[in-house]
């Protein structure tokens, strides 16, 4: 039977980059949908949960994509309202790439450094990859502090946040040089996933830090988000700091996402979102 998967982006235009992953993953159909909200939701999902008897229903899947994190939790939440008894595909949530690529960035880290009891801060963490970057920190054990050049828009993404995931994520402002330098007081681990092509840790502020010990940009976009490194930096020393650039665990952003896809097809109960991708993403670590 064939494998099809819906994507179900909140942007007007569905993003071609997880069409692709979805066909490298072994999917035989991609049907992209743009513009959904859960308004929307009730007559997809019924087309994929009534149309499959019971043991064929798990070669059919939702994938929720698009650049707002908050309306990809939205639609997430009404797929799963939707789902009864037996009635149910696998679903999996990774709005504008953030879960697949906060948790190749922090699995590797976390292969190299121990992050239970580190402070790290999320420099322009507002966006679908800080909130998920600071979340999978945080459930490592980590002490996390998310920016945004506006208190109200960081503390709006830490209260979400911690409320989804039971974690206790701290808001700070960093919009200037004084301020980020302030955020970054006794901290091990800065982390910048602002927009791209937008420098937010200027060398100086790193360089000769007396506490920070890596420094990660996931910006693939010149310049970087931090200066001072490179895109294909994979934990290498710079200052004395590990050095990550956005490029340094693309590869395994990659192969992460093609697995969470084909895994979307082993069962119709899956349900992907943070905690399960970063487990997915600690096991491909191991196994390298």
């Amino acid at each position: 039977m064939k494998k099809l998967l819906f994507q179900l982006d909140t942007d007007p235009i569905p993003n071609t980059f997880d069409v692709v992953v979805a066909y490298d993953a072994g999917v035989d159909h991609v049907t992209p949908l743009g513009g959904i909200t859960p308004a929307e939701v009730g007559r997809l999902v019924e087309g994929v949960v009534f149309t499959r008897p019971p043991a064929a229903k798990k070669f059919s899947a939702l994938f929720v994509t698009g650049s707002n994190m908050a309306a990809g939790e939205a639609v997430l939440a009404a797929v799963r309202g939707q789902f009864f008894g037996q009635f149910r595909v696998s679903v999996m949530l990774d709005s504008n790439g953030s879960n697949t690529t906060a948790a190749a960035a922090i699995a590797q880290l976390a292969a190299e450094v121990p992050l239970a009891g580190k402070r790290a801060v999320i420099l322009g963490g507002t966006g679908p990859v800080g909130q998920r970057a600071a979340t999978m920190l945080a459930l490592a054990g980590a002490s996390v502090v998310l920016t945004s050049r506006s208190l109200a828009r960081a503390s709006a993404a830490c209260r979400a946040m911690n409320e989804r995931f039971g974690i206790a994520l701290q808001p700070a402002v960093a919009s200037d040089p004084t301020t980020t330098a302030a955020s970054l007081a006794e901290a091990h681990i800065v982390m910048t996933t602002g927009a791209a092509g937008l420098e937010l840790l200027p060398q100086a502020l790193w360089a000769n830090h007396p506490t920070l010990a890596v420094v990660i940009d996931t910006n693939t976009t010149p310049p970087a988000g931090i200066g001072g490194i490179e895109l294909q930096d994979q934990g290498t020393l710079r200052h004395g700091k590990r050095c990550y650039g956005g490029l340094g665990f693309g590869g395994l952003k990659l192969e992460l996402q093609r697995v969470c896809v084909a895994q979307l097809f082993d069962a119709n109960d899956r349900v992907l979102d943070a905690p399960e991708v970063f487990a997915l993403a600690s096991e491909l670590v191991r196994r390298r």
